[in-house]
């Protein structure tokens, strides 16, 4: 009779942690623990997997060896475990945050028979002297956490998680638990394959979270809209995650500023900080953190009520697993997320001068975002095929944007016909990308190296552009037409199913996907579509006018389009207020502000006008060293080429930052550099266009002039004219 049959498992369950019963199949895979078989389990984030390795460390003989990827994790693991239990001992971790004292009170226990769960990194249980140690400890079991590290394919791929099963076998021969909360078919299978587990019992449960609440919104004013949804949620717990610590510490001091609890966590700080940041989290002494990636994995926290991307994420694993510490007591959560494909692009600049292997990984588990991001289908279906699960769309019940709020449909049967006919044409030896340029008809080297634009199938869908086409194949793959080859980088192939549909072809739904291809405009309405008001906006470009008679300058210089709207739409009745509006800033406001605010005021008095109470965004002074540079070096009359270079940016980049600068209200001193360039006639006659002009288009001022003057030249003098006129 094996040990997992003489124990009551429920009765162990309610002394050692206090439940009645257990989570799903729980209580099957610690039988399977116990009764010595290797055990792989795939269950999401909040399912309940550090049970499965804990119960069963406490009820055995030995201690369990458990391999955990961060220091953060094992500590946050380690407390939780103390809880239940009178004496700490019961559980340690052994990793490089320890002295010399400690790892010998950690291996006194361990030898004493006293601790049952010893977390250790990946790195540590590399070193001889530990191997030693545990070889003579007699350990109970292995269980691997967070195994997709182990798989060059998962998300956090770690080098050392590939010697685990070498170092293990050189230890003790016991049996071994590998627990994952985001791995795909491929992922799953590599696994395995690396822990020599081919014989494992599997358990994996679904991956669906029926209680989180998924959308995208593209990225514009993301710093207001974050900073006005956790006001909407004051109190509530919420990780907002960036990809850089530069954003991180950024985007915590702007939640600070306006009166919201965050902190900020990343690799960068401390360990005594991130810890100290970490229990205050916990603790609910902050409502917010900012983090990296490097906040969150195993953090049991179970009322975290939202969790925003200000960056999307380099992978759907990795956006599943950080939206996954969102609403763990399935109640509430809400994951948000900020897309734009510059951010896309960036992360793919990351990728060069890596191996060839790892960049194509790395680009197919972007392009899996992408698709993610860009797609008009059901979130929730998109994100449970990817981890090979089937899921019925009607379930979502509205609980992501894409079913809240459905795209609209369009018959798709002759497009999945051309599509599958060009597949095959290639040989089904082709990616998404080379698919769509050829059935769009679209010309480019790799296209013709291949000389597939002599093919029959190219250019049979010219009237829909790449983009389309691309959205196309992201439909297909999910109705299952076609399927990518994970294994080959995303090679697409045609299914079964597809090849049914070219025998006896029928009707097929497609929604018409959102373009997020030009993000670069402010949006004039708020989150809730509020709209401007049109009547303040004519009193206050009637209050523009009369100043700008006034001061003798165009009204341009004194507030634009733009501003005036924002003013209609959130009400400033502060300087500090007004500084918050784009195109403002400190200068400005101080110089023409007070009139715009006291008209503002009377018009909110006399209309009964509710203001937002969400509009009150502060904003951080900027910091930026390159600004910073900039402004001292032109005061010490520096060549402008000279400091592009010294900042390692193109001239048309600088010219850019300057002119951010002059925007914000700051006067910036050019007479120097103009003066090389320009005569003084010259330079008069451009100023005093711009003092004339409706507007400082340089467009405008280009055809005005001509072309008589290069397009740089108009610019400089642009800045020249707003620090003298308006700042």
């Amino acid at each position: 009779m094996s040990i997992s049959t003489k124990i009551d498992l429920k009765e162990r369950l309610k002394f050692y942690f206090g439940f009645d019963k257990f989570k799903g199949e729980q209580e099957e895979i610690i039988k399977s623990v116990l009764g010595k078989k290797d055990t792989f389990v795939i269950m999401p984030t909040g399912g309940g997997k550090s049970m499965c390795y804990q119960l069963p460390a406490l009820i055995q003989g030995g201690t369990a060896v458990i391999v955990s990827p961060l220091i953060a994790l094992m500590k946050n693991q380690v407390d939780a475990i103390r809880q239940f239990c009178q004496d700490d001992s019961i559980a340690h971790f052994l990793n490089s945050s320890l002295n010399k004292g400690d790892v010998q009170r950690v291996k006194d226990d361990v030898t004493a028979g006293k601790t049952k769960l010893l977390y250790v990194a990946p790195e540590s249980l590399t070193k001889q002297e530990y191997i030693d140690f545990l070889r003579e400890s007699g350990v109970s079991f292995f269980a691997i956490d967070e195994a997709h590290c182990i798989s060059e394919w998962g998300h956090d791929f770690r080098p050392e998680y590939r010697r685990l099963k070498e170092i293990m076998s050189a230890i003790a021969d016991v049996p071994v638990m590998a627990l994952t909360a985001t791995a795909t078919p491929k992922v799953q299978i590599d696994i395995q394959k690396t822990l020599g587990m081919k014989d494992a019992n599997v358990f994996k449960s679904s991956f669906n979270r029926g209680n989180l609440y998924y959308e995208v919104r593209p990225k514009q004013n993301v710093e207001k809209q974050i900073v006005q949804y956790v006001k909407q949620h004051e109190g509530k717990s919420g990780i907002i995650y960036c990809l850089s610590r530069k954003m991180v510490e950024k985007f915590a001091e702007l939640l600070q500023v306006n009166g919201i609890k965050a902190l900020p966590y990343h690799a960068g700080l401390d360990s005594k900080t991130r810890a100290k940041h970490q229990d205050m989290f916990l603790m609910e002494d902050a409502d917010v953190i900012v983090a990296t990636i490097a906040f969150g994995m195993g953090i049991d926290k179970p009322d975290v009520r939202f969790v925003i991307h200000h960056d999307i994420p380099k992978s759907i694993e990795g956006f599943y697993q950080e939206t996954g510490r969102a609403g763990r007591d399935g109640g509430e959560g809400n994951c948000i997320s900020f897309y734009s494909y510059k951010d896309v692009e960036k992360l793919e600049k990351f990728l060069q001068g890596k191996a060839v292997s790892e960049q194509e990984i790395g680009r197919q588990l972007l392009n899996d975002i992408v698709s993610f991001s860009e797609t008009s289908v059901c979130r929730r279906k998109f994100i449970l095929h990817y981890f090979g699960e089937d899921y019925d769309v009607k379930a979502c019940d509205e609980k992501c944007d894409n079913c809240a709020n459905p795209k609209e449909k369009f018959e798709g049967k002759e497009l999945v016909q051309k599509l599958l006919k060009t597949v095959l044409a290639l040989n089904q030896k082709h990616k998404s990308n080379h698919i769509a340029d050829v059935v769009a008809g679209q010309l480019n080297n790799e296209i013709t190296n291949y000389k597939h634009n002599h093919l029959e199938v190219f250019g049979i869908g010219k009237d829909r552009d790449t983009n389309s086409w691309n959205s196309i194949i992201r439909q297909a793959v999910l109705q299952e037409f076609i399927r990518k080859e994970v294994e080959s980088y995303g090679i697409i192939k045609v299914t079964q199913k597809g090849q049914d549909f070219l025998k006896n072809p029928k009707s097929v739904s497609f929604f018409k996907e959102r373009d997020y291809s030009d993000l670069s405009g402010p949006i004039i309405q708020d989150s809730k579509n509020t709209v401007v008001d049109e009547n303040l906006f004519v009193l206050l470009k009637e209050l523009t006018k009369q100043v700008s008679k006034e001061k003798q300058i165009p009204p341009f210089a004194i507030f634009q389009q733009p501003s005036l709207q924002e003013m209609c739409l959130y009400y400033p009745l502060t300087m500090e207020e007004l500084k918050n509006i784009s195109g403002v800033g400190n200068g400005k406001a101080k110089r023409f502000g007070q009139p715009f605010l006291d008209i503002i005021a009377k018009y909110v008095n006399e209309n009964d006008i509710e203001r937002p109470s969400d509009f009150v965004v502060k904003s951080v002074a900027n910091k930026s060293a390159l600004k910073i540079h900039i402004i001292t070096s032109i005061d010490k009359k520096s060549n402008l080429e000279d400091i592009a270079s010294q900042n390692n940016i193109k001239f048309n980049e600088l010219i850019t930052e300057i002119e951010t600068i002059v925007n914000s209200g700051t006067k910036i001193n050019l007479n120097y550099f103009i003066d090389e360039m320009l005569g003084e006639e010259e330079q008069e006659e451009i100023f005093d266009y711009f003092m004339e002009a409706e507007s400082d288009s340089i467009d405008a001022a280009y055809e005005e002039f001509e072309e008589e003057y290069e397009e740089e030249e108009l610019r400089l003098m642009r800045i020249k004219f707003l620090s003298e006129v308006a700042n």
